[in-house]
């Protein structure tokens, strides 16, 4: 029997779940990165900006991703300012999204007030805000690659003057060959899974498919096979594009998902 082939899509990652896949499942991985991380911190708007906040503290921080926690302190260690923005948090109601951010806080020795809980999204983040007055309250938060509207929204609905953070964006792969070669197999039917990590790597892959010219293809190809999605942001964002995962890690992590990924084979 030919060993089933699962499409990796996670970049940062991607090699150490690829051989996760072939160990635990058996499988053939097949990587096609669909995102790259672009460093968007502008040092000297960073340096101003922690100048204003001196001036006028914001209330509460929001700290959404690891890396762009961390990308963050990197900054300000470059233009020596650690111990500003530390004091500026120490004054602050901090509010982490998940794990990561809250291991790059501990690791600066950052307090913690607020942390939201699994499945850690946006809905959390505002649960977990939910008994903290933010009328004529600054918040900061830490944007991750794209902007979360829906969290701007929500803060300012409740009266907060919202401000982010730009640490890196969410940028399509400089090689798009192994997405495109993807498309190509999905369409031979040559793939038996694909595995979704973010929102952003949905986003991506239609859009390398609309440079094919195979947009319009794109839903029907992955409704033809297993699509196992991380949790429900990434989910939602499959169901915008006409996708219904076919399973779901529960809590979203990784070694959940896999688990859902073993059981679903071996049913089969």
């Amino acid at each position: 029997m030919q060993p089933k082939v699962i499409a990796v899509l996670e970049t940062r990652t991607g090699a150490q779940l690829a051989d996760l896949i072939e160990r635990r499942l058996g499988a053939k991985p097949l990587h096609a990165p669909a995102l790259e991380e672009v460093p968007e911190i502008d040092p000297q708007a960073l340096r101003a900006a922690l100048a204003a906040w001196q001036s006028r503290p914001f209330d509460v921080a929001i700290f959404q991703t690891g890396v762009g926690t961390r990308a963050l302190f990197k900054a300000t260690d470059e233009l020596g300012q650690t111990p500003t923005l530390a004091g500026l948090l120490a004054r602050a109601t901090v509010v982490v999204r998940g794990p990561k951010p809250t291991g790059e806080l501990n690791a600066r020795g950052v307090r913690i007030d607020r942390r939201a809980l699994s499945p850690f999204t946006t809905d959390e983040v505002l649960d977990a805000l939910a008994p903290v007055d933010l009328a004529g309250k600054r918040v900061i938060v830490q944007r991750y690659g794209d902007a979360n509207e829906p969290l701007r929204a929500a803060l300012a609905e409740r009266g907060a003057s919202v401000e982010e953070i730009t640490t890196y964006r969410w940028g399509l792969p400089k090689d798009s060959r192994p997405l495109e070669a993807l498309i190509e197999a999905l369409s031979e039917r040559r793939v038996d899974a694909v595995v979704f990590t973010s929102a952003v790597q949905v986003h991506n892959l239609e859009l390398i498919a609309a440079r094919c010219g195979r947009a319009a293809e794109l839903p029907a190809l992955l409704g033809a096979t297993c699509i196992a999605s991380i949790g429900p942001v990434c989910s939602r964002a499959l169901e915008a594009i006409g996708v219904r995962p076919t399973l779901q890690a529960e809590p979203p992590k990784l070694g959940f998902l896999m688990s859902a990924l073993e059981r679903y084979f071996a049913e089969r």
